[in-house]
């Protein structure tokens, strides 16, 4: 299944960038499947499909249906927690993202501090103003995901705040 899921990630966001202009974005759905298995630990290839595809229904044109034809309804589930609704207002749209974050299964919830622990770690390429709305955005979700959070779960949570609070305190610096 992760072999698939990376072909149709691969496809899916196959001409966008990102924030620096140059990287392929494809590269942070590789990443975030590499830290949820190789930083993380776990080896679930639903997790590690839904980690390569969590941004395909927000960023492309791929709908729910697709990813649920191709990969099945669980993996469907967890992309679609991490998808924010665009037709939104901002304030809106957040809100009702951290509140799915905050209700959803500890696999979303490891996929989501995945993504973060790589947008964080990517954001030296940013501005600092950009790197700081990274940072708020990140201390943002993390309380959301805390809510419920799992014991099993929780050696990734530290890894995520301990990157957080390295971007942090550079910030201030």
């Amino acid at each position: 299944m992760p072999f698939e899921a990376a072909a149709f990630a691969a496809r899916a966001h196959q001409h966008q960038k990102r924030k620096d202009g140059q990287t392929p974005y494809v590269s942070h759905v590789f990443r975030v499947c590499l830290v949820v298995r190789h930083t993380f630990g776990f080896d679930d290839p639903r997790m590690l499909a839904a980690a390569l595809l969590h941004d395909t229904i927000e960023d492309t044109a791929t709908d729910c249906d697709d990813i649920i034809e191709r990969f099945g309804p669980e993996v469907a589930r967890w992309v679609a927690a991490q998808t924010k609704d665009m037709r939104l207002p901002h304030d809106e749209r957040e809100a009702a993202y951290v509140k799915v974050l905050a209700e959803s299964d500890w696999q979303v919830k490891a996929l989501k501090l995945a993504d973060l622990y790589d947008n964080l770690g990517d954001s030296k390429h940013l501005s600092p103003g950009a790197r700081r709305s990274t940072a708020t955005k990140a201390r943002f979700y993390l309380d959301a995901i805390r809510i419920g959070l799992p014991e099993s779960i929780g050696a990734a949570l530290r890894l995520v705040e301990q990157r957080l609070s390295e971007l942090e305190s550079c910030l201030t610096s």
